[in-house]
């Protein structure tokens, strides 16, 4: 498993280094031997080098979760799927936030999450819950 750390640059950002979000959750953070791949950006293969580790590897598919499921996510798995990657987001393995749309309205984290969903599948990947893929892992 590789996982991707959001190290921001930006003064009032919680993912910035030494900000309590920058770190992992204790049952997501990296055991021994799993890469973590810094970004500074909201997408992951924006100067990090993640394609070409993962071409190299011979790796041609992505399991995708994590956090803020209308922007880095998002952003992540189209480029994952405009890279030609066999890509796989997992539904209840990312979250995001309410927010107010372009008119005006306020939208619930739900709607937002599920808005982004849609958005991805099925042009850039295929949305899977956990359930369904560790049934089909195994």
């Amino acid at each position: 498993m590789w996982h991707v750390r959001h190290d921001s640059t930006e003064p009032q950002s919680y993912y910035r280094p030494d900000q309590p979000g920058h770190e992992f959750k204790p049952e997501l953070a990296p055991v021994s031997g799993e890469p973590v791949i810094p970004k500074q950006t909201n997408n992951a293969f924006i100067g990090t080098g993640l394609e070409d580790r993962l071409r190299a590897g011979g790796h041609d598919a992505l399991v995708v979760a994590g956090v803020i499921t209308n922007n880095s996510v998002e952003a992540t798995v189209r480029m994952a799927g405009n890279l030609g990657f066999q890509t796989w987001l997992v539904d209840d393995g990312c979250f995001t936030f309410a927010r107010t749309d372009w008119n005006g309205v306020p939208r619930s984290a739900e709607d937002v999450h599920a808005m982004s969903l849609a958005n991805l599948h099925p042009e850039y990947c295929t949305v899977v819950t956990a359930d369904d893929l560790m049934a089909n892992v195994r």
